[in-house]
C-alpha cells in the first residue's frame, strides 16, 4: 500500500492510497492530475470517496467518476471500522472522527492516516458541528495511533499554524524543528510531532495547562476553569 499527495486550489489535499492492482481516490480535486498518475502506473481507480462533504473536498468526484470506472462511495454510508478493499493489501480503515462536521472521518492505512479537515499539520479544523465534545473525542482516537503514523491532511495550513502555535506556547523547543522540515511539494508529519508542538493535541501538557491558567483565570478563583483536559482543549 502507497500513498500520492495532490494538491488542487489555494490549499486543499487530496489523495490517491493504491496498490498493484487498485486505487482508491479521497478527496479528488485534483482529478485530472489523480487520473493521469493512476494511468501512468497502469493502476484502476476503483473507489471515490471522501472524509467529508463540504464542497471543496467533494468537487472532484462527479469528473473522475466520468473519467474512470470507479464506483463512488457515499462517506456518510461508512461506519466505523469498515475496510475500503485494495484487492491485494489489508484496505483502508475508516474512523468516524466527528467534530469538523458531524460526518468528518478519517482513513488508517499501512503506517499513515488520512485526516481531512479533522487533523491539520500543526492545528485542527473548526468546529464547524459545535460539538467540541465529539472533536475532542474524535482527535484523541488519533492520538492513540503509534507515534510513526505519518499525518496527511486535507489542507497545507502549516506556516500559519506555526506562527499561532508560537503565540500560544512561544517557548516550544520543537516548534523550530518542526517549521525547518515543512516541504510545500510533499505536506506530511508524524503524529509524534504534532503531540510535541500541535497546541489543540497538548491538552494534558502541563506547560500548556499553567499557561492557560495564567492567562484565563481570575487571580480570586486559580485553577477553577481548567479542572479537565477536555476545558483546556
Amino acid at each position: 500500500m502507497d500513498i500520492q499527495q495532490f494538491r488542487y486550489g489555494a490549499d486543499n489535499l487530496g489523495y490517491l492510497v493504491y496498490s498493484e492492482n487498485s486505487c482508491i481516490a479521497i478527496d479528488p480535486g485534483a482529478w485530472e492530475e489523480m487520473a493521469k498518475f493512476a494511468k501512468e502506473k497502469n493502476i484502476p481507480i476503483d473507489i471515490v470517496t471522501n472524509t467529508h462533504t463540504h464542497a471543496d473536498h467533494t468537487q472532484g468526484n462527479n469528473a473522475l467518476l466520468k473519467k474512470t470506472n470507479a464506483r463512488f462511495i457515499d462517506c456518510t454510508s461508512l461506519s466505523h471500522g469498515q475496510i475500503l478493499d485494495l484487492k491485494d493489501e489489508t484496505g483502508l480503515e475508516v474512523m468516524l472522527t466527528p467534530g469538523h462536521t458531524m460526518d468528518s472521518l478519517c482513513f488508517k492505512g499501512a503506517g499513515f492516516v488520512v485526516t481531512g479537515d479533522t487533523l491539520f499539520n500543526a492545528t485542527v479544523g473548526n468546529c464547524f458541528s459545535g460539538d467540541l465534545e465529539s472533536f475532542f473525542n474524535s482527535l484523541k482516537l488519533l492520538m492513540a495511533l503509534p507515534g510513526d503514523t505519518l499525518v496527511y491532511a486535507g489542507h497545507d495550513y502549516v506556516l500559519e499554524a506555526v506562527k499561532y502555535a508560537r503565540i500560544i506556547e512561544p517557548d516550544n523547543p520543537d516548534l523550530s524543528g518542526y517549521a525547518s522540515s515543512y516541504n510545500p511539494a510533499h505536506v506530511v508529519s508524524r503524529l509524534s510531532d504534532e503531540l510535541k508542538v500541535n497546541p489543540y493535541l497538548r491538552f494534558d501538557a502541563l506547560s500548556m495547562i499553567e499557561r492557560l491558567k495564567e492567562k484565563n483565570l481570575p487571580k480570586e478563583t486559580p485553577f477553577q476553569r481548567f479542572s479537565s483536559v477536555m476545558e483546556v482543549f
